[in-house]
């Protein structure tokens, strides 16, 4: 049997539903390590929804949770944001590369967000 080649800059899943069970699920795929968090984030949502009488804070739970996913789907793309975060937590403010690098992180959250918004 032969390993079978993935291409790096294709996504390693496709563009899940935005449920939480199927965001669940494709995040189990692409960042397990994340899991808990998100189901703490669910938690705080839904009571969140529940003390303000508004689906507001699980739509913005649901759009938040497609960005990473919409992320992490793409190694390369992951692979951008983790190094520009990396830069920004090693580095002091004043420097510009740690300005060049919260520059990146916030192009690869918009691209999510555009790529995300024309579906």
């Amino acid at each position: 049997m032969t390993a079978q080649h993935v291409d790096s800059s294709g996504p390693l899943i496709p563009r899940p539903d935005r449920t939480p069970a199927a965001l669940r699920v494709a995040l189990a795929q692409v960042a397990p390590h994340r899991l808990a968090e998100m189901e703490r984030q669910k938690d705080e949502a839904i009571a969140l929804a529940a003390q303000t009488d508004s689906l507001g804070p699980i739509v913005q739970f649901l759009e938040s949770w497609a960005v990473v996913i919409e992320i992490a789907r793409f190694p390369v793309v992951a692979a951008r944001l983790h190094s520009a975060e990396y830069t920004a937590q090693v580095l002091d403010e004043g420097d510009p590369a740690w300005r060049a690098a919260m520059a990146e992180i916030r192009a690869v959250y918009l691209a999510a967000q555009e790529s995300l918004a024309h579906e």
